[in-house]
């Protein structure tokens, strides 16, 4: 198993743009057969950070997420 932390920064103005978009991204993400968990975080104290956390089954399920249309 590989899990990556994808550390974002949003501009205030585009948090809910960016939420939106990262819903549909988790849960298209989340049928792809390589990825075993794939989670949204808000930090508490700084709500206009988060992170990804992407849990992969395997060495090459990274590549073909970056494939896939949702990804895009």
């Amino acid at each position: 198993m590989l899990v990556v932390h994808v550390h974002i920064s949003v501009k205030p103005e585009c948090v809910a743009a960016f939420e939106e978009a990262t819903a549909a991204n988790v849960r298209e993400s989340l049928k792809e057969p390589g990825i075993a968990r794939f989670d949204l975080a808000r930090q508490m104290d700084a709500p206009t950070r988060y992170v990804l956390v992407e849990a992969y089954r395997n060495a090459e399920a990274p590549a073909k997420h970056k494939e896939t249309r949702h990804y895009a």
